[in-house]
């Protein structure tokens, strides 16, 4: 069961928001005039530093611009800026429909996106369409870099290299939509590489990173810091495993994250989280079935705890396709258990790996 230790934690943790990606406007504000009236267009000032900088903070950005696609992508090569943008969305939709699009796209919140513009037009209709969403007038640009949201605690190595994972998704995606044969055919080529380890304390700081960023394929929504996860590392009464994923494309970084509960007759799944990125490759499957199989050769019962949220019924869905059962439920916290009678084994197509 939750602790009130856990609960305090997390209460104070929920309301915090955590920007994932910022979708700037273009005329006025990512560059001064008008792309299709003005004969001259220039940068706005400090704004490749801007861009650099959140980049290396591992924040994503994109683009919602009423404009001509192919002349603004132009001008962006020409600014040796385009690489930094994701799936923009330079049409004449209105600004809340390409939001949310981007969204989609890169399978993060409405709730993670900031977004600058010069129109207050504009912004009053994202705000009244999608409040969730952080808008900033472009005058404001020169404050962003100190604003709480777009400071995350830790810069890890997936931090630094977000966005180029992001660019090696684009290309399987492209890949996965030219394959003719099945999923399970399509996968087979990719050479996947999924490695389950004890955490470290040099994936720590990742490990926080993931406790804050993952919503969607969380089975809880715990949060954790640097200082406890480290307390759990070293803890007899606690396994704290890390999931890497690689393929022929490049690395997914380290993905998954598994906090279980250790007692002498029994262990209980607390935190069991995986990247939205892999949602489709299947090894959150292989990483339940590795702690089943822990569970079983320690001659323990598994139980996991399950808080649902209105974000997070797919990993509801795995846990009860990999056998899991409800035998209690209070408020939003529901307890499942595993009888541990049909653990599956490791798909073939993918090379699995443990280190302890």
């Amino acid at each position: 069961m939750i602790s009130t230790e856990e609960q305090n934690i997390n209460s104070k943790q929920k309301d915090k928001k955590f920007i994932k990606c910022v979708v700037w406007d273009l005329d006025n504000t990512l560059w001064h005039g008008v792309l299709l009236e003005d004969e001259k267009i220039s940068l706005r000032e400090n704004i490749i530093n801007l861009i650099q900088t959140l980049d290396s903070r591992g924040i994503l950005q994109s683009i919602a611009s009423k404009n001509a696609h192919v002349t603004a992508i132009a001008k962006l090569e020409e600014f040796g800026l385009k690489d930094y943008f994701l799936y923009p969305q330079i049409n004449w939709n209105s600004k809340a429909n390409s939001l949310k699009e981007i969204a989609g796209l890169l399978n993060i919140g409405i709730d993670a996106i900031a977004f600058i513009d010069d129109q207050l037009f504009e912004l009053e209709e994202v705000k009244y369409t999608l409040p969730e969403i952080l808008c900033i007038n472009a005058d404001e640009i020169g404050n962003i870099l100190d604003m709480p949201v777009m400071n995350p605690r830790f810069i890890t190595e997936d931090s630094r290299i977000r966005r180029l994972m992001y660019l090696s998704d684009i290309e399987r995606q492209n890949a996965e939509q030219e394959f003719v044969g099945t999923a399970d055919e399509f996968l087979a080529t990719l050479n996947m590489s999924f490695t389950i380890c004890s955490a470290k304390e040099e994936d720590l700081q990742r490990a926080e990173e993931l406790t804050l960023r993952t919503n969607q394929l969380n089975t809880t929504g715990y949060t954790y810091s640097y200082d406890e996860l480290n307390h759990f590392r070293q803890s007899e009464n606690h396994k704290l495993l890390i999931a890497n994923l690689e393929d022929k494309y490049g690395s997914y970084g380290k993905i998954g994250l598994v906090l279980i509960e250790c007692r002498p007759k029994s262990w209980t799944i607390k935190l069991l989280l995986m990247s939205c990125r892999v949602m489709s490759r299947g090894v959150g499957t292989i990483m339940m079935n590795h702690v089943m199989s822990l569970a079983k050769s320690s001659n323990v019962r598994l139980l996991a705890e399950f808080v649902q949220n209105n974000r997070n019924r797919m990993m509801y869905i795995s846990y009860k396709f990999v056998g899991f059962k409800e035998i209690d439920k209070n408020g939003d916290l529901v307890i499942f258990e595993n009888d541990l009678s049909r653990i599956q084994p490791v798909p073939l197509y993918v090379n699995f790996k443990v280190i302890y």
